[in-house]
Protein backbone atom coordinates (compact mmCIF):
# COMPACT_ATOMS: atom_id res chain seq x y z
CA UNK A 1 0.00 0.00 0.00
CA UNK A 2 1.27 3.39 -0.98
CA UNK A 3 1.66 6.27 1.58
CA UNK A 4 -1.14 8.07 -0.06
CA UNK A 5 -3.44 4.79 -0.26
CA UNK A 6 -2.42 4.34 3.73
CA UNK A 7 -3.61 7.87 4.18
CA UNK A 8 -6.89 7.37 2.04
CA UNK A 9 -7.85 4.24 4.03
CA UNK A 10 -6.94 6.36 7.50
CA UNK A 11 -9.24 8.74 6.50
CA UNK A 12 -12.03 6.39 6.21
CA UNK A 13 -11.47 3.79 8.80
CA UNK A 14 -11.54 7.35 11.01
CA UNK A 15 -15.04 8.37 9.46
CA UNK A 16 -16.55 4.83 9.83
CA UNK A 17 -15.93 3.80 13.27
CA UNK A 18 -17.73 0.28 12.94
CA UNK A 19 -15.37 -0.48 10.05
CA UNK A 20 -13.82 -4.22 9.89
CA UNK A 21 -10.21 -4.27 10.71
CA UNK A 22 -9.83 -6.56 7.00
CA UNK A 23 -11.99 -4.19 5.63
CA UNK A 24 -8.37 -1.84 4.87
CA UNK A 25 -6.58 -3.59 3.08
CA UNK A 26 -8.75 -6.94 1.49
CA UNK A 27 -9.67 -4.68 -1.67
CA UNK A 28 -6.62 -2.22 -1.70
CA UNK A 29 -4.02 -3.46 -4.26
CA UNK A 30 -0.91 -4.91 -2.63
CA UNK A 31 2.12 -3.10 -4.42
CA UNK A 32 4.50 -6.06 -2.64
CA UNK A 33 2.93 -8.34 -4.81
CA UNK A 34 5.91 -9.66 -7.44
CA UNK A 35 4.92 -12.03 -10.48
CA UNK A 36 7.13 -15.02 -10.31
CA UNK A 37 10.52 -15.36 -13.16
CA UNK A 38 10.31 -17.69 -15.66
CA UNK A 39 7.86 -19.14 -18.36
CA UNK A 40 4.56 -19.06 -17.53
CA UNK A 41 2.74 -21.95 -16.43
CA UNK A 42 0.56 -23.86 -19.53
CA UNK A 43 -3.07 -22.96 -19.73
CA UNK A 44 -5.64 -25.56 -19.84
CA UNK A 45 -8.83 -25.19 -21.34
CA UNK A 46 -11.49 -26.75 -19.64
CA UNK A 47 -13.76 -28.08 -22.29
CA UNK A 48 -16.61 -28.49 -20.76
CA UNK A 49 -16.90 -24.81 -19.80
CA UNK A 50 -16.38 -24.15 -23.62
CA UNK A 51 -18.59 -25.94 -24.70
CA UNK A 52 -21.68 -24.91 -22.26
CA UNK A 53 -20.72 -21.34 -23.00
CA UNK A 54 -20.89 -21.46 -26.72
CA UNK A 55 -24.30 -23.51 -26.36
CA UNK A 56 -25.57 -20.82 -24.35
CA UNK A 57 -24.50 -18.32 -26.84
CA UNK A 58 -26.22 -20.00 -29.61
CA UNK A 59 -29.16 -20.13 -27.60
CA UNK A 60 -29.13 -16.61 -26.80
CA UNK A 61 -28.72 -15.97 -30.63
CA UNK A 62 -32.07 -18.17 -31.16
CA UNK A 63 -33.48 -15.65 -28.40
CA UNK A 64 -33.02 -13.04 -30.21
CA UNK A 65 -34.87 -14.30 -33.69
CA UNK A 66 -37.84 -14.82 -31.65
CA UNK A 67 -38.31 -11.40 -30.29
CA UNK A 68 -41.06 -10.43 -32.63
CA UNK A 69 -43.30 -13.20 -31.90
CA UNK A 70 -43.03 -12.54 -28.13
CA UNK A 71 -45.80 -11.49 -25.95
CA UNK A 72 -45.42 -7.43 -24.98
CA UNK A 73 -45.53 -8.58 -21.45
CA UNK A 74 -42.97 -11.53 -21.72
CA UNK A 75 -40.92 -8.55 -22.84
CA UNK A 76 -41.57 -6.68 -19.94
CA UNK A 77 -40.91 -9.37 -18.51
CA UNK A 78 -37.55 -9.94 -19.71
CA UNK A 79 -36.87 -6.23 -18.31
CA UNK A 80 -37.64 -7.05 -15.04
CA UNK A 81 -35.43 -10.31 -14.53
CA UNK A 82 -32.61 -8.54 -16.49
CA UNK A 83 -32.49 -5.68 -13.49
CA UNK A 84 -33.52 -7.99 -10.94
CA UNK A 85 -30.44 -10.36 -11.68
CA UNK A 86 -28.06 -7.59 -12.08
CA UNK A 87 -28.98 -6.44 -8.76
CA UNK A 88 -28.11 -9.43 -7.17
CA UNK A 89 -24.75 -8.72 -8.59
CA UNK A 90 -24.03 -5.40 -8.36
CA UNK A 91 -25.84 -4.13 -5.43
CA UNK A 92 -25.46 -7.73 -3.51
CA UNK A 93 -21.86 -9.71 -4.60
CA UNK A 94 -20.03 -6.70 -5.97
CA UNK A 95 -20.85 -3.48 -3.59
CA UNK A 96 -22.67 -5.45 -0.19
CA UNK A 97 -20.62 -8.64 0.36
CA UNK A 98 -17.11 -7.91 -1.95
CA UNK A 99 -16.58 -4.47 -0.81
CA UNK A 100 -19.05 -3.91 2.41
CA UNK A 101 -19.45 -0.29 1.33
CA UNK A 102 -23.32 -0.51 3.19
CA UNK A 103 -25.13 -2.70 5.31
CA UNK A 104 -27.85 -4.46 4.46
CA UNK A 105 -30.91 -5.97 6.87
CA UNK A 106 -31.35 -9.45 6.52
CA UNK A 107 -34.39 -9.21 4.71
CA UNK A 108 -32.81 -7.30 1.59
CA UNK A 109 -29.85 -9.68 1.79
CA UNK A 110 -32.36 -12.39 1.23
CA UNK A 111 -33.70 -10.75 -1.80
CA UNK A 112 -30.04 -9.77 -2.63
CA UNK A 113 -28.93 -13.34 -2.65
CA UNK A 114 -31.87 -14.88 -4.56
CA UNK A 115 -31.42 -11.99 -7.19
CA UNK A 116 -28.19 -12.96 -7.17
CA UNK A 117 -29.05 -16.95 -7.89
CA UNK A 118 -30.80 -15.56 -10.52
CA UNK A 119 -27.49 -14.36 -12.00
CA UNK A 120 -25.96 -17.65 -12.08
CA UNK A 121 -21.97 -16.25 -11.79
CA UNK A 122 -21.06 -18.71 -8.86
CA UNK A 123 -22.32 -18.24 -5.36
CA UNK A 124 -21.88 -14.67 -3.43
CA UNK A 125 -18.64 -16.62 -1.54
CA UNK A 126 -16.89 -17.57 -4.63
CA UNK A 127 -18.03 -14.26 -6.63
CA UNK A 128 -16.93 -12.27 -3.46
CA UNK A 129 -13.19 -13.62 -3.05
CA UNK A 130 -12.46 -13.94 -6.44
CA UNK A 131 -13.60 -10.28 -6.40
CA UNK A 132 -11.50 -9.55 -3.78
CA UNK A 133 -8.46 -11.18 -5.36
CA UNK A 134 -8.98 -8.97 -8.38
CA UNK A 135 -9.00 -5.72 -6.43
CA UNK A 136 -6.02 -6.78 -4.47
CA UNK A 137 -3.73 -7.96 -7.20
CA UNK A 138 -5.47 -6.18 -10.59
CA UNK A 139 -3.81 -6.69 -13.52
CA UNK A 140 -1.14 -9.25 -12.42
CA UNK A 141 -1.22 -13.01 -12.50
CA UNK A 142 -3.18 -13.32 -9.22
CA UNK A 143 -5.95 -11.46 -10.92
CA UNK A 144 -8.72 -13.85 -11.92
CA UNK A 145 -9.38 -11.70 -15.23
CA UNK A 146 -6.33 -9.87 -15.61
CA UNK A 147 -6.70 -7.79 -18.28
CA UNK A 148 -2.99 -7.69 -19.25
CA UNK A 149 -3.74 -10.87 -21.22
CA UNK A 150 -5.85 -8.85 -23.45
CA UNK A 151 -9.80 -8.38 -24.37
CA UNK A 152 -10.68 -12.17 -24.73
CA UNK A 153 -9.03 -13.15 -21.72
CA UNK A 154 -10.58 -10.47 -19.81
CA UNK A 155 -14.30 -10.83 -21.23
CA UNK A 156 -14.85 -14.74 -21.14
CA UNK A 157 -11.38 -16.63 -21.52
CA UNK A 158 -10.64 -16.49 -17.92
CA UNK A 159 -13.86 -18.35 -17.16
CA UNK A 160 -12.97 -20.97 -19.90
CA UNK A 161 -9.44 -22.30 -18.57
CA UNK A 162 -7.64 -23.44 -14.87
CA UNK A 163 -7.06 -20.41 -12.89
CA UNK A 164 -3.51 -19.44 -12.85
CA UNK A 165 -2.00 -20.86 -9.59
CA UNK A 166 -1.29 -17.59 -8.09
CA UNK A 167 -5.25 -16.86 -7.89
CA UNK A 168 -5.98 -19.78 -5.98
CA UNK A 169 -3.20 -19.02 -3.87
CA UNK A 170 -3.83 -15.45 -2.81
CA UNK A 171 -7.23 -16.49 -2.92
CA UNK A 172 -7.11 -19.01 -0.19
CA UNK A 173 -4.97 -16.30 2.12
CA UNK A 174 -7.66 -13.65 2.01
CA UNK A 175 -9.63 -13.03 5.42
CA UNK A 176 -12.74 -13.92 4.62
CA UNK A 177 -14.79 -14.12 8.15
CA UNK A 178 -17.06 -12.00 7.26
CA UNK A 179 -18.52 -14.40 4.46
CA UNK A 180 -18.19 -17.87 6.30
CA UNK A 181 -20.22 -15.57 9.47
CA UNK A 182 -23.19 -14.62 6.93
CA UNK A 183 -25.85 -17.42 7.54
CA UNK A 184 -27.71 -15.84 4.00
CA UNK A 185 -24.05 -16.52 2.24
CA UNK A 186 -23.50 -19.93 3.41
CA UNK A 187 -27.35 -21.12 3.08
CA UNK A 188 -26.91 -19.79 -1.17
CA UNK A 189 -23.80 -21.83 -0.74
CA UNK A 190 -25.14 -24.81 0.48
CA UNK A 191 -27.88 -25.01 -1.93
CA UNK A 192 -26.57 -23.06 -4.46
CA UNK A 193 -27.36 -25.27 -7.67
CA UNK A 194 -31.17 -25.86 -6.83
CA UNK A 195 -31.39 -22.15 -6.40
CA UNK A 196 -29.79 -21.40 -10.07
CA UNK A 197 -32.20 -23.95 -11.52
CA UNK A 198 -35.44 -22.73 -9.43
CA UNK A 199 -34.34 -18.57 -9.68
CA UNK A 200 -32.61 -18.42 -13.46
CA UNK A 201 -34.41 -21.04 -15.52
CA UNK A 202 -37.27 -22.10 -14.36
CA UNK A 203 -39.29 -19.05 -12.72
CA UNK A 204 -38.41 -16.70 -16.00
CA UNK A 205 -40.03 -19.39 -17.83
CA UNK A 206 -42.95 -19.96 -15.68
CA UNK A 207 -44.30 -16.46 -15.05
CA UNK A 208 -44.85 -16.27 -19.13
CA UNK A 209 -46.56 -19.56 -19.25
CA UNK A 210 -48.75 -19.50 -16.56
CA UNK A 211 -49.51 -15.54 -15.93
CA UNK A 212 -50.48 -15.03 -19.96
CA UNK A 213 -50.13 -17.97 -21.85
CA UNK A 214 -46.96 -17.84 -23.55
CA UNK A 215 -45.27 -20.40 -24.80
CA UNK A 216 -42.69 -22.31 -22.82
CA UNK A 217 -40.44 -22.40 -25.70
CA UNK A 218 -40.64 -18.61 -25.99
CA UNK A 219 -40.68 -17.77 -22.48
CA UNK A 220 -37.56 -19.92 -21.91
CA UNK A 221 -35.48 -18.57 -24.81
CA UNK A 222 -35.85 -15.05 -23.80
CA UNK A 223 -36.62 -14.17 -20.39
CA UNK A 224 -34.35 -17.12 -19.37
CA UNK A 225 -31.83 -17.83 -21.78
CA UNK A 226 -31.21 -14.66 -23.43
CA UNK A 227 -31.62 -12.61 -20.41
CA UNK A 228 -28.90 -14.40 -18.47
CA UNK A 229 -25.88 -14.13 -21.57
CA UNK A 230 -26.94 -10.79 -21.64
CA UNK A 231 -26.24 -9.77 -17.83
CA UNK A 232 -23.59 -12.33 -18.25
CA UNK A 233 -21.61 -10.09 -20.98
CA UNK A 234 -22.92 -6.82 -19.10
CA UNK A 235 -21.31 -8.12 -16.05
CA UNK A 236 -18.36 -9.22 -18.26
CA UNK A 237 -17.81 -5.72 -19.68
CA UNK A 238 -16.49 -4.21 -16.54
CA UNK A 239 -14.11 -6.61 -16.57
CA UNK A 240 -12.89 -6.55 -19.80
CA UNK A 241 -13.92 -3.30 -21.59
CA UNK A 242 -14.14 -0.71 -18.64
CA UNK A 243 -10.15 -2.25 -18.19
CA UNK A 244 -8.96 -1.29 -21.58
CA UNK A 245 -10.96 1.96 -22.80
CA UNK A 246 -12.15 5.58 -21.70
CA UNK A 247 -10.42 7.76 -19.09
CA UNK A 248 -8.80 8.26 -16.02
CA UNK A 249 -9.45 10.78 -13.88
CA UNK A 250 -8.66 9.89 -10.71
CA UNK A 251 -5.61 7.84 -11.24
CA UNK A 252 -3.76 7.63 -14.25
CA UNK A 253 -1.79 4.59 -13.04
CA UNK A 254 -4.38 1.77 -13.36
CA UNK A 255 -5.97 0.01 -16.13
CA UNK A 256 -9.49 0.28 -14.82
CA UNK A 257 -11.56 3.39 -17.00
CA UNK A 258 -14.50 5.40 -16.86
CA UNK A 259 -16.37 4.24 -19.57
CA UNK A 260 -20.15 5.36 -20.30
CA UNK A 261 -21.38 2.41 -22.49
CA UNK A 262 -20.07 0.14 -19.50
CA UNK A 263 -22.35 2.65 -17.11
CA UNK A 264 -25.46 1.96 -18.89
CA UNK A 265 -25.26 -1.76 -19.47
CA UNK A 266 -24.16 -3.00 -15.95
CA UNK A 267 -26.22 -0.49 -14.60
CA UNK A 268 -23.99 1.87 -13.12
CA UNK A 269 -20.66 -0.20 -12.54
CA UNK A 270 -19.06 2.00 -15.38
CA UNK A 271 -17.23 4.67 -13.41
CA UNK A 272 -14.72 1.81 -12.95
CA UNK A 273 -11.76 4.39 -12.26
CA UNK A 274 -13.32 5.94 -9.49
CA UNK A 275 -14.36 2.35 -8.19
CA UNK A 276 -10.78 1.09 -8.25
CA UNK A 277 -9.26 4.48 -6.83
CA UNK A 278 -11.95 4.74 -4.27
CA UNK A 279 -13.56 0.44 -3.52
CA UNK A 280 -14.93 1.15 -0.43
CA UNK A 281 -17.30 3.50 -2.33
CA UNK A 282 -20.75 2.34 -1.98
CA UNK A 283 -22.10 4.39 -5.09
CA UNK A 284 -19.12 3.40 -7.15
CA UNK A 285 -19.23 6.72 -8.42
CA UNK A 286 -18.66 10.47 -7.79
CA UNK A 287 -21.55 11.21 -8.71
CA UNK A 288 -24.36 9.34 -6.77
CA UNK A 289 -27.25 8.37 -8.44
CA UNK A 290 -26.69 10.03 -11.96
CA UNK A 291 -26.53 7.30 -14.22
CA UNK A 292 -26.30 4.65 -11.40
CA UNK A 293 -29.49 2.42 -10.62
CA UNK A 294 -27.49 0.78 -8.55
CA UNK A 295 -26.74 3.42 -6.24
CA UNK A 296 -30.69 4.13 -6.92
CA UNK A 297 -31.56 1.01 -5.58
CA UNK A 298 -29.56 1.62 -2.49
CA UNK A 299 -30.13 4.74 -1.95
CA UNK A 300 -34.00 3.48 -1.96
CA UNK A 301 -33.72 0.57 0.37
CA UNK A 302 -31.83 3.21 2.99
CA UNK A 303 -34.85 5.28 2.63
CA UNK A 304 -37.42 1.97 3.69
CA UNK A 305 -34.87 0.93 6.34
CA UNK A 306 -33.52 -1.35 4.64
CA UNK A 307 -29.97 -0.40 4.59
CA UNK A 308 -27.46 1.77 6.50
CA UNK A 309 -24.51 3.32 6.37
CA UNK A 310 -23.35 4.19 3.49
CA UNK A 311 -19.17 4.95 2.82
CA UNK A 312 -18.80 7.34 1.13
CA UNK A 313 -15.71 9.91 -0.03
CA UNK A 314 -15.43 13.10 0.88
CA UNK A 315 -15.21 15.87 -1.80
CA UNK A 316 -11.78 16.69 -0.66
CA UNK A 317 -10.43 13.50 -0.89
CA UNK A 318 -11.62 12.93 -4.55
CA UNK A 319 -10.01 16.75 -5.55
CA UNK A 320 -7.07 15.47 -3.70
CA UNK A 321 -6.18 12.51 -5.28
CA UNK A 322 -7.29 14.28 -9.08
CA UNK A 323 -5.36 16.18 -8.62
CA UNK A 324 -2.15 13.96 -7.40
CA UNK A 325 -2.68 11.27 -10.07
CA UNK A 326 -5.73 11.97 -12.41
CA UNK A 327 -5.15 12.15 -16.05
CA UNK A 328 -6.40 15.79 -16.27
CA UNK A 329 -9.87 14.61 -17.72
CA UNK A 330 -11.81 15.31 -14.60
CA UNK A 331 -14.99 17.05 -14.75
CA UNK A 332 -17.14 17.62 -11.68
CA UNK A 333 -21.00 16.65 -11.82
Amino acid sequence: MTEAEAFETKQHKSSNGNMSPETAVEDVFDQTYKEKEGPKPPMIIVWRNVILMSLLHIGALYGISLIPSAAPLTLLWFGVCFILSALGITAGAHRLWSHRSYKASLPLRIFLCIANSMAFQNDIFEWSRDHRVHHKYSETDADPHNACRGFFFAHIGWLLVRKHPDVIEKGSKLELTDLLADKVVMFQRKYYKPSVVLMCFFIPTFVPWYMWDESVWVAYFIPAVLRYTLVLNATWLINSAAHMWGNRPYDRNINPRENKFVTFSAIGEGFHNYHHTFPYDYASSEFGSKLNLTTSFIDFMCLLGLAKDRKRVSREMIQARVQRTGDGSHRSG
